[in-house]
């Protein structure tokens, strides 16, 4: 008896200790998103991940390091997307614990280069190969059907000008890369205090630094070509189509006399095909006349084909709509529409997701402002800010200024109107082109050529149409010529590392002396002699 209540007990502690474990994993994981927008601690990136990374190593093997990266993993995404609780309930915590998974090998990985006590040459390793690791869970979470790039460790710091000069040469990647490197370096100091390997920790740490250095030293800049004055009309929370149309009709009419070249309209001002809404489009066009720029407004509404609803980037003229047009083509998971509808279409039951998907489009469109004479404009919708690739697109297709067009009136009092508007300081930078991010409830902001703010921005509480001189840049960053190369260098990175370990592994199978047959019973080799 008590030989078994013993044995209940050390299983209880012990129970009680995992779940200890799995907690603290969960709170590691969420830590850094307080780097993010709207709490902004941004220096906080560089030792976010160490109690995590300390946590990892200490696991007891390989697969519970593999635990502690899923739980770490769904920790981050609950953090960072809070905010959309009240849309998806407890759909948010499947979607977090799904997408954790992605951290599952990173957490094996990081555990079997700072497990123990790794030799100088391992912890050098650790030091390339963890942040590679860590920029492959971002790569994968970043595909627009996973929840697309919301919360990329770079996207931090957004306005640090030495971070927005590195996104310049390496995208967002980069600076990823370079705070995940610092992280694992202040741990194998930590947790490692040999006098070879904390010196490799303290070369690591020097050489990310140099790094920084060199490119801030080094690296091109955009060179100025003119500006543009851009309008942007933020109506407010205004319920209804009808009435948001009014009220951004009112405050553009307030920019007659300003000399603007372009008034944009947040994401879904326009809740009516204008094919079919001969007045709405006169309107449009006398409003382009009064204030004498052309008007970019968004289209949120069922096409006169019926084909479905679509949201779209619609400029108008003097005339009316000039015939460019730019369909939105990565949609918002559940927002927009809803993935695997037929299996997962109950989250409709439970939240706000969407009860009809939209369609998308089919191609990115670049668009010139006053019959040719004006600079190009390449339009984003709302979500589309997140991703690199299609501003890098837009930039290599002839764009001058970057627009996106949002709303974020569903998490009007969260840190979700702030952070979305970060992404376009990293845009800008990333590709030399100045970015409008224009909403229709706030924050809306505005970025020139190196990510540098230009203006004021326009917080939640503003219902207001303001005016920003913004500055143009010719050339192309060597982001835009080189693309993702950061990403390519990790594939690289741990490749190789992987091919070596295969090939040590074959190696030591291949020296180990053949296995003797066993040994049969006595008895059965008896009978085996008679």
């Amino acid at each position: 008896m008590p030989w078994s209540v013993g044995r209940s007990g050390r299983w209880r502690e012990a129970a009680a200790s995992r779940w200890s474990r799995g907690g603290a994993a969960v709170a590691a994981g969420a830590l850094p998103a307080l780097a993010f927008p709207a709490p902004s601690l941004w220096w906080l990136a560089y030792v976010a991940l160490v109690p995590w990374l300390l946590l990892v190593r200490s696991a007891g093997t390989g697969r519970r390091a593999a635990l502690d990266g899923w739980l770490g993993g769904a920790g981050f995404m609950l953090a960072v997307h809070h905010w959309l609780l009240p849309s998806l309930h407890v759909f948010l915590f499947v979607l977090a614990a799904l997408l954790g998974l992605c951290w599952a090998p990173w957490g094996w990985l990081a555990h079997r280069l700072l497990g123990g006590v790794p030799r100088p040459g391992q912890a050098a390793a650790a030091l390339v190969l963890v942040p590679s690791g860590w920029l492959m869970v971002e790569l994968l979470r970043s595909w627009e059907y996973l929840g697309g790039p919301w919360g990329l460790m770079g996207a931090s710091q957004w306005r640090v000008p030495a971070a927005l000069r590195l996104a310049s040469v390496g995208g967002v990647w980069l600076v990823s890369w370079l705070i995940v490197a610092l992280n694992t370096a202040l741990v194998v100091l930590v947790a490692l205090p040999r006098a070879r390997t904390a010196l490799v920790a303290v070369s690591g740490a020097g050489a990310c630094a140099a790094a920084a250095g060199g490119v801030w030293a080094w690296a091109p800049l955009p060179e100025r070509a003119g500006s543009v004055r851009v309008a942007v009309v933020q109506t407010g929370v205004v319920p209804g189509y009808e009435r948001r149309f009014d009220r951004s009709e009112e405050l553009t009419r307030r920019l007659a006399g300003e000399r603007v070249d372009l008034v944009i309209w947040g994401e879904s001002s326009v809740g009516q095909d204008l094919t079919r809404r001969a007045d709405l489009r006169r309107r449009l066009a006398a409003l382009s006349r009064t204030v004498d720029a052309e008007l970019l407004v968004n289209v949120d509404a069922r096409r006169r084909d019926q084909r479905g609803i679509f949201k779209s980037a619609v400029l108008v003229g003097a005339q009316g709509p000039t015939g460019d047009r730019y369909d939105k083509m990565r949609l918002v998971p559940f927002g927009e529409y809803v993935p695997l509808r037929g299996v997962l279409g109950w989250a409709t039951s439970v939240g706000k997701a969407a009860g009809e998907d939209r369609r998308r489009g089919a191609a990115p469109a670049v668009m010139t402002l006053q019959d040719g004479r004006g600079p190009r404009i390449g339009p984003l919708v709302c979500f589309e800010s997140a991703f690199p690739d299609m501003s890098r697109r837009l930039a290599r297709d002839g764009a001058q200024l970057l627009i996106a067009q949002s709303s974020t009136s569903s998490f009007q009092h969260s840190w979700a109107p702030s952070q979305h508007a970060s992404l376009a300081a990293l845009r800008a930078a990333e590709t030399w082109r100045p970015m409008a991010h224009a909403t229709l409830t706030g924050v809306s902001a505005v970025y020139g050529p190196r990510g540098e703010p230009v203006g004021a921005r326009l917080g939640t509480d503003r219902s207001t149409a303001a005016v920003y001189t913004v500055p143009l840049a010719r050339g192309s960053s060597p982001y835009v010529r080189l693309g993702d190369w950061p990403v390519y260098g990790a594939m690289a990175a741990l490749a190789l590392y992987g091919g070596m370990a295969a090939a040590r592994s074959g190696r030591r199978r291949a020296g180990r002396p053949p296995e003797r047959p066993a040994r049969a019973p006595r008895v059965l080799a008896g009978r085996l002699r008679r």
